[in-house]
C-alpha cells in the first residue's frame, strides 16, 4: 500500500502525529478526506486521542475551531442559531450558532435526539442553513469530525443509515503501539521545530487550490472498472443488508482522487482504493452473518480486485 507523501505534505502529517504518536495513517486519513471535501465519523472509546486528533489538525491547518458536546437536551438552534429582532436597529438579528465555523468536533453525537442529529447533518451535506426562510453559507472550507462510543448503549439515539451515509468514511484511532506507548507514558514528543516552520504550515487559498485540484485526479477506464466491481459486488453479493448508495460510491471516488493527489499523483492507481475502501464502506455496509470489522469489509472488497484483474 502506497504510504510515501508527496513532500508538501510530510510537515503537516509530522506535526499532527507529533501530538498523536503512531497514529500516521489515521492523520492521512483524516487528511485525505479534509481535501475530498467530506467529513470523518470516528467510532471508538474514549481516552484514544480523538480530540486531540481534532484541534491539532484544525491548529496545522489554520481553521477556525468548534466544539460541541451532544447531549440529549441539545437543540437545533444551538448548533444552527436562532433569528431574533432587536428592538435598537429594527431588524431581525441571527445569532449564529456553532456550526459557523471551519473545522467542528462533533463530540459523542449519538447522545443527542434525532432531530438534532439531522441538524447538523443536512448542514455538512447542503454547505448552508436556512433559519426563518433565509439562507446563510457556512464556511469556506467546512469540515466536520463527529465522535461516537461504540460501547455507549444508556442514553444514546443511533445515527439511521441515511445519516450515516453523509460520512465520507469511518473509522477508529485504537491503542497506539508498544513503542509508541512508551514515549507517551515517558512524556517524550517528537522536536519537529527543526522544520522552520510557521503554522498553520497551508494557507486557505492553498487548501481551496488543493480541493479543487483533487476533483480533477484523472480515473482510467481500469480504476472505474475496478471501482464499479467493488459498487456491485457490495449490492448483489448477497453478504450485507444494503449495497453502497450512489452517495457512498461518490464518496468512495473522491477519496480515492485524494489519497491519489496526497502521494502527488494527478492519476489514480489500484494502491489508492485498497487504501481507502474499508473506511468508506466500513459505516455503510453490515453483513447479514457475523461481526462487522474493517478488517473482515476490506478482506471481502478487496478480494473481488483480484478476481476481476
Amino acid at each position: 500500500m502506497n504510504e510515501i507523501l508527496a513532500p508538501k505534505f510530510i510537515p503537516i502529517v509530522d506535526e499532527i502525529e507529533s501530538h498523536l504518536l503512531g497514529k500516521r495513517h489515521i492523520i492521512t486519513l483524516t487528511l485525505c478526506a479534509f481535501f475530498a471535501g467530506g467529513h470523518v465519523l470516528l467510532e471508538d472509546i474514549p481516552g484514544v486521542g480523538k480530540t486531540t486528533l481534532a484541534k491539532n489538525f484544525a491548529r496545522v491547518m489554520g481553521l477556525d475551531f468548534g466544539r460541541i458536546q451532544f447531549t440529549s437536551d441539545l437543540l437545533p438552534s444551538d448548533i444552527l442559531g436562532v433569528s431574533y429582532f432587536d428592538q435598537n436597529s429594527g431588524n431581525f438579528v441571527l445569532k449564529k450558532g456553532a456550526i459557523f465555523t471551519q473545522f467542528l468536533l462533533a463530540d459523542e453525537i449519538n447522545r443527542s435526539m434525532p432531530k438534532t442529529q439531522s441538524a447538523l447533518l443536512e448542514a455538512m451535506e447542503e454547505g448552508y442553513i436556512t433559519i426563518d426562510g433565509k439562507s446563510y453559507h457556512l464556511k469556506e472550507p467546512f469540515f466536520v469530525i463527529a465522535t461516537q462510543n461504540p460501547f455507549e448503549e444508556v442514553g444514546t439515539f443511533l445515527l439511521p443509515h441515511s445519516q450515516l451515509d453523509r460520512f465520507f468514511c469511518s473509522f477508529g484511532i485504537g491503542y497506539p503501539d508498544k513503542m509508541a506507548e512508551r514515549k507517551i507514558l515517558l512524556g517524550e514528543e517528537i522536536n519537529l521545530t527543526s522544520f522552520n516552520e510557521p503554522l498553520p504550515i497551508l494557507s486557505q487559498d492553498e487548501i481551496m487550490k488543493i480541493i479543487r485540484e483533487v476533483k480533477e485526479v484523472y480515473l482510467s477506464d481500469e480504476m472505474l472498472e475496478y471501482l464499479q466491481n467493488i459498487i456491485a459486488f457490495t449490492r448483489e453479493s448477497g453478504l450485507f443488508y444494503y449495497g453502497l448508495s450512489t452517495r457512498g460510491a461518490l464518496a468512495l471516488t473522491a477519496m480515492i482522487r485524494s489519497w491519489a493527489y496526497l502521494h502527488g499523483r494527478d492519476f489514480a492507481i489500484p494502491d489508492d482504493l485498497q487504501a481507502v475502501v474499508g473506511e468508506v464502506c466500513l459505516h455503510r455496509l453490515n453483513f447479514k452473518e457475523g461481526k462487522n470489522t474493517l478488517e473482515r469489509i476490506r478482506r471481502e472488497l478487496l478480494s473481488q480486485i483480484h478476481i476481476n484483474s
